[in-house]
């Protein structure tokens, strides 16, 4: 299982996670609590309910670098292209816009 932390504007908004059912995102519920509290995206409104989808949502794969970008994360990383999880979690901690991917270590 593959798991990220989602940061908006630098604050815990919810947790991407990656199974073998597919890709599920759900919004921290004290981030729901905030009265400045933002949807991360138009598609994933906020909502204390889990979205689920059998792959990667559009919003988090359009974080992925593309191009020549995407080929140095592949080639440096050993990444294949089509796990887009994976690429997500290499190359989105520190993306242009307001939101953030930071990994879940194993710890956590």
């Amino acid at each position: 299982m593959k798991r990220a932390w989602i940061y908006m504007r630098e604050r815990l908004a919810g947790m991407l996670t990656e199974d073998e059912d597919g890709f599920t995102f759900i919004y921290d519920a004290a981030y729901l609590q905030l009265d400045d509290a933002e949807a991360v995206s138009l598609t994933l409104p906020l909502s204390a309910k889990p979205y689920r989808n059998s792959v990667l949502f559009p919003f988090f794969d359009g974080l992925i670098p593309e191009g020549w970008l995407l080929n140095i994360a592949e080639q440096n990383w050993k990444i294949n292209q089509r796990d887009r999880m994976s690429l997500l979690l290499a190359c989105c901690k520190d993306c242009i816009g307001a939101v953030s991917v930071v990994p879940v270590s194993e710890e956590e």
